[in-house]
């Protein structure tokens, strides 16, 4: 005999606290991975530089991390996203998510320009092909990584900073290094690779304060912007 419906017992479906971990998890295995890709093809490095020195296998191993970290930050961005609650707002949100998704597809597609550099050096045996693919794929890699990925995240970061300055979900010190490191990744992107370094950094501070929130890990905080319970006001400005 079917169980009806309605003597079905149903669960509200709530996101676990532990969650948030998938930043710590992000900000490790990406950073771990952009260090590979910039010491495998340094900055000014002549094209075929990363066939020397075994940079292949850093290539391809961070070929092979980043698609772990691109999960764990789409649990990052949900599990963000869960703490707006009743305050979220639709435009912000709509920023935040869809400069967050582009963000993962602008470096899922380099990781894969990269991997496919590796792959290529079975197939391109002819020293002058070869220097034109590197050239070629190198540039993509680096186009695709500093001119779109770098400024996804600065609009993803700025979305965020200013839901969290409306709503105070977070302190305020947070909000003010959000800007000021969403600001280096939109204008100095293209200067420095490393500057790229300050996003894993950014989400791994985040996903702590967050853990603290939600009682994971107990710091004892002072500030009641970020103790667990706090009640925010929102800016209705």
């Amino acid at each position: 005999m079917a169980e009806h419906p309605a003597q079905r017992h149903l669960r509200i479906l709530s996101t676990p606290r532990a969650a948030a971990f998938a930043g710590v998890l992000f900000a490790i295995l990406f950073g771990t991975a952009l260090y590979l890709i910039r010491s495998a093809l340094p900055e000014g490095g002549a094209p075929g530089s990363q066939w020397v020195d075994g940079a292949a296998g850093k290539i391809k191993l961070a070929s092979t991390l980043m698609p772990f970290s691109g999960i764990a930050f789409l649990w990052f961005i949900g599990v963000v996203r869960d703490g707006f609650g009743k305050l979220e707002d639709k435009f912000f949100s709509t920023v935040f998510i869809g400069s967050g998704i582009l963000f993962l597809a602008m470096i899922f597609a380099s990781s894969a320009v990269g991997a496919g550099l590796v792959a290529s050096r079975k197939f391109v045996t002819d020293d002058a092909a070869r220097t034109a693919v590197s050239a070629f794929g190198q540039a993509m890699l680096i186009s695709l990584s500093n001119t779109y990925a770098l400024r996804m995240a600065g609009v993803f970061m700025i979305s965020l900073g200013t839901i969290w300055l409306k709503t105070r979900l977070m302190p305020t010190w947070l909000v003010i290094v959000t800007y000021l490191v969403a600001l280096s990744l939109l204008v100095f992107a293209d200067a420095n690779t490393w500057v790229v370094l300050a996003f894993p950094v950014w989400v791994l501070v985040v996903s702590l304060l967050v853990l603290v929130k939600a009682g994971v890990i107990d710091l004892h905080f002072d500030d009641d912007d970020v103790r667990s319970g706090a009640v925010p006001t929102p800016d209705k400005s």
